[in-house]
């Protein structure tokens, strides 16, 4: 197969904060499949994103706080995680959205808050962390479960809607963040960066990733962050803002310029999991000097220089990586 037809499996969509991963999802999907295709060796996106669970786990915090409880996920509602294994927690739920998107599996649930609680335990345990949500008493944990019922539902429905017929010709894009401290030294220690998180995806998913990584300063980051956040719209791909504490300590620096630097295969992050090595070919988008930015306004506003921009360097990324799975 030449590089023109190939049509990358999954993308794993890469960067920092507010770096424009979401941005470059918008622009992917407003392209023709045919220039999709051509340009970018992308079929039809399907999606997923460890971002709502996140969201998720800060609401179970909040109720809890109100009710004068102690949370379970989170130090505070601007602070990092208690316990930083859940980075593999939000990993092993990604991996599940996964085998089900792949069985076209429907969980039919009275309770989808019930569910999600089932869900973020059994991770949280694979990773070595505790079953918290189990651990509240009966009546604490009804409460909570009804107060975060629509919002449970409404993620486990579109989960539901957004399964294709088939992932044959199609692009599933796999979107999240990592990091560590600000002035960490490398390799980042477990449970942090992307080594960790890379990791523990499932062998399906390495078996078929590519990275396509959006380049920006640590400093560009927090900039976009402050820049994209709407306080009314938290649960809001394109406007949710990160808490400077969050920031700093998580996503202070990441740990790509080192994995690609360390990797056995030039242009690759090597991965070694379930007792073998994956080389991940790695496509960087240059977004340092920010091309992404004007996608948050109405597409009518899109100018011809910038949405040139953009394309070219998209190309140039996810040409780099069809060049590699061809062998070229």
């Amino acid at each position: 197969m030449s590089v023109n037809e190939t049509t990358l499996d999954i993308v794993l969509l890469l960067a920092l904060p507010a770096s424009g991963k979401s941005e470059v999802r918008r622009y992917l999907k407003s392209v023709t499949p045919e220039q999709c295709r051509a340009d970018f060796h992308m079929g039809e996106s399907v999606q997923l994103d460890d971002f709502p669970y996140v969201h998720l786990m800060r609401r179970i915090d909040d109720e809890l706080e109100a009710g004068g409880r102690a949370r379970v996920y989170f130090q505070a509602g601007d602070k990092p995680f208690i316990d930083p294994r859940d980075w593999g927690t939000l990993i092993e739920l990604v991996n599940e959205d996964y085998a089900d998107l792949v069985a076209r599996k429907v969980a039919t649930t009275p309770s989808a808050a019930g569910l999600l609680f089932e869900r973020l335990d059994a991770a949280s345990a694979a990773v070595g962390a505790p079953r918290r949500l189990a651990a509240l008493d009966a009546g604490l944990r009804a409460a909570l479960s009804d107060a975060l019922e629509a919002e449970a539902r409404a993620l486990l429905d579109e989960k539901h809607a957004s399964y294709p017929d088939t992932l044959q010709g199609k692009t599933l894009v796999i979107e999240f963040a990592r990091g560590g401290p600000d002035g960490s030294s490398f390799p980042l220690p477990a449970p942090f960066g992307y080594q960790y998180s890379l990791g523990r995806l499932a062998a399906p998913i390495l078996e078929k990733a590519s990275i396509l990584y959006v380049w920006v300063t640590p400093e560009e980051s927090r900039r976009k962050n402050f820049a994209r956040t709407d306080p009314n719209d938290p649960g809001s791909i394109l406007h949710h803002g990160v808490p400077l504490s969050v920031m700093m300590n998580d996503y202070g620096c990441d740990d790509m310029d080192h994995l690609e630097a360390v990797s056995a295969k030039p242009g690759t992050v090597t991965v070694t999991a379930h007792g073998r090595t994956f080389h991940l070919p790695v496509g960087r988008f240059d977004n340092r000097v920010d091309k992404s930015s004007f996608l948050r306004n109405d597409p009518a506003a899109w100018g011809a220089d910038e949405v040139a921009a953009i394309h070219g360097g998209l190309k140039g990324a996810l040409d780099h990586i069809a060049r590699f799975r061809t062998g070229g």
